[in-house]
């Protein structure tokens, strides 16, 4: 089995522990690290609406909390909606701070399949990063 279909799957694999009483809309996603360990996530949703976190972010907390590796390779998001989602703004700008913008790559799905790919410079152009904050 390929590494996009494992993602894909540890996605699937995620999205059935959604917590979304409000949007009921449930998320997965998995991350592929430099070090070719895999971390999955689901959005976990709150009253307050701003305690919210998606899934992309939940699974990347946790590669950076577990392991030394700090380079995404590839993301899957999936949804559970027919036509797939891509990360949300706050997701890429989190995305960006471990992301190759050349090299890495974030798939949408359905959780059926894979439907788009793209590089996260794609996505996000012109992202603030690190560059920006030195003197």
């Amino acid at each position: 089995m390929d590494i996009k279909t494992q993602l894909h799957n540890k996605a699937v694999q995620a999205l059935a522990h959604a917590h979304s009483p409000y949007s009921k809309k449930q998320v997965g996603a998995a991350i592929l690290m430099d070090d070719g360990k895999m971390y999955s996530g689901c959005n976990i949703e709150n009253a307050s609406y701003g305690g919210t976190v998606c899934a992309e972010r939940v699974a990347i907390w946790k590669a950076i909390s577990e392991s030394k590796s700090r380079h995404i390779v590839e993301v899957v998001v999936v949804t559970d909606a027919i036509d797939p989602w891509p990360p949300c703004g706050m997701c890429l700008q989190v995305i960006a701070e471990f992301a190759d913008p050349e090299q890495t790559l974030v798939h949408t799905a359905n959780p059926n399949l894979i439907k788009k790919t793209f590089r996260f410079k794609d996505l996000l152009p012109e992202a603030f990063n690190s560059k920006f904050l030195k003197p």
